[in-house]
């Protein structure tokens, strides 16, 4: 049965996308450039010095990929000033942005917000915060959406849950402590998400330790309220909560704890009442069950620039740029 890296692979390669891969100086990185170009998943611009990345390359076949340096690019002069015109109300100065513009990182997102790359891929390096942050300084959150927020897909093997398995974990990976209204973005914007990247109708899960009444403190009340806020939002999305995950997706427990939801046994969507919970289940999923993880990807921005977990694997760098390529050509539309 294909993986759900296959499935998207397959829908990237159809797409000719183009994702800016700042961290050149980790080996995974230009492993992942190397099979992406073979496998024609993308085309990759590597941010950084040729001769840098071509020594820590040394057999890796990545002559298809473009090499940009941030200090030598002819369009550094505009990078620059577009920068300082976006920030100079935080107290940006050119000498200050012309400094920033030297960061692989910032460089490669301004790279997608001036529309010479479709998207980002970061993370293997650096903390989610300093990926984060600067995708929310230059390209900042699509018209229409109130919260940048991110999630992984968790492809759990042979699994008779979920959707065959894969489900979406939100928030895992950005919104710290979420109020009511925020966890109710992030599920309807969760839902939107897996039905893009796993071609399936969500059914959304919100979580708690209790289901339905269960058990009652200001906890399950917030999850009560974002639930409600979260249907008004998305009628037409199946939204449920407060539920235990056990009742979200074994019809025996769902049919014992809450028979007359619509989500409960059938949820493929976990959103999570908070960081902690949401980033813990995540690893307990990927370590555990040795679930496929991908992400954190991020939700609701104009552009598409995306997270990686620290531990990630070169194959998970692949998924995520083929994840990229998906998003950027849904946001074309």
């Amino acid at each position: 049965m294909a993986t759900f890296l296959d499935k998207i692979s397959e829908r990237a390669k159809k797409l000719n996308k183009t994702i800016a891969l700042p961290e050149t100086d980790d080996i995974r990185i230009l492993q992942a450039t190397a099979k992406i170009l073979e496998r024609g998943i993308a085309n990759i611009v590597l941010i950084g010095k040729e001769a840098e990345i071509k020594a820590l390359a040394g057999d890796l076949d990545i002559s298809k990929a473009r090499i940009v340096d941030p200090e030598t690019y002819e369009k550094k002069d505009e990078y620059v000033n577009t920068f300082y015109e976006l920030r100079k109300s935080k107290g940006v100065t050119t000498e200050s942005a012309a400094e920033i513009m030297k960061d692989n990182m910032y460089f490669a997102v301004m790279m997608t917000k001036l529309g010479e790359v479709d998207g980002v891929v970061s993370g293997a390096k650096h903390s989610s915060s300093n990926t984060i942050r600067p995708a929310v300084q230059i390209v900042k959150t699509a018209p229409g959406i109130a919260l940048a927020s991110a999630f992984f897909i968790i492809a759990v093997p042979d699994c008779p849950y979920g959707s065959n398995g894969t489900f979406v974990f939100a928030d895992s990976g950005m919104v710290e402590m979420p109020n009511p209204e925020e966890v109710a973005n992030i599920a309807v914007s969760s839902a939107k998400s897996f039905e893009l990247l796993v071609e399936d109708k969500p059914v959304v899960a919100m979580l708690s330790y209790s289901t339905k009444g269960s058990a009652k403190s200001p906890l399950t009340e917030a999850t009560i309220a974002a639930t409600k806020m979260a249907q008004k939002l998305a009628p037409d999305i199946p939204i449920d909560g407060e539920l235990q995950v056990d009742a979200a997706i074994v019809p025996s427990v769902a049919k014992s704890k809450a028979p007359d939801s619509p989500v409960a046994g059938k949820a493929n969507v976990f959103v999570f009442p908070d960081l902690n919970a949401g980033n813990i289940a995540y690893k307990l999923a990927q370590r555990l069950a040795k679930a496929e993880a991908y992400g954190p990807i991020l939700q609701g921005l104009a552009k598409p620039i995306n997270d990686l977990s620290r531990g990630c694997s070169d194959e998970d760098v692949v998924g995520a740029v083929a994840i990229t390529c998906v998003q950027a050509a849904a946001q074309d539309k």
